[in-house]
């Protein structure tokens, strides 16, 4: 509870909690992952002219494990910037990735094996001849897969990384 409290109580102003904390107890909250939502130990604080409970989570996020695949050399395309969501049957997954503001529409691609799923984004050729200015623009794209994701691991091609989940309105969960 301490290392909690300490994390929120940073914001002081003249030496003084700029919000007063009159109790706390533990419970939960919900947390959106790259698995889905998920229910996580909370620290519940009651504070001096708040009706609901600030809640912080009581757990700190774990460094991400390392890659099971090497980043890629010399693919073209670049890397996906998040998941946005899973389908209900996890036979589909929507990342958002970035194109060209002159490439035509991007096309993400998947490699599946029994452990994981490897996406690579690229665009496919250029909407018009002539100049074209140097700008990216975020695209939202949805991938069949063969079957359900389940508990497979998502990874960009590119960086060889986990795809983050941030849904569309919303925080993302910090990872160290």
């Amino acid at each position: 509870m301490d290392e909690s409290y300490n994390s929120l109580a940073g914001g002081r102003k003249g030496g003084k909690p700029t919000l007063a904390v009159t109790g706390a107890k533990l419970g939960e909250m919900r947390v959106d992952t790259s698995r889905g939502p998920a229910v996580v130990p909370a620290w519940l604080f009651t504070l001096d002219g708040y009706d609901s409970p600030l809640k912080q989570a009581a757990a700190v996020p774990s460094k991400l494990p390392q890659p099971p695949i090497k980043r890629a050399r010399n693919v073209p395309g670049y890397p996906l910037d998040r998941l946005v969501q899973i389908s209900a049957d996890g036979r589909s997954v929507t990342v958002v990735t970035l194109q060209g503001a002159c490439d035509n529409s991007p096309n993400v691609h998947a490699w599946e094996t029994s452990d994981g799923v490897v996406l690579s984004a690229d665009v496919t050729g250029k909407k018009h001849d002539g100049v074209c200015t140097k700008q990216g623009k975020l695209r939202q794209v949805t991938v069949k897969l063969d079957r359900p994701i389940r508990d497979r691991v998502l990874l960009d091609a590119i960086t060889g990384k986990p795809v983050a989940f941030q849904p569309l309105h919303g925080p993302s969960p910090s990872w160290s």
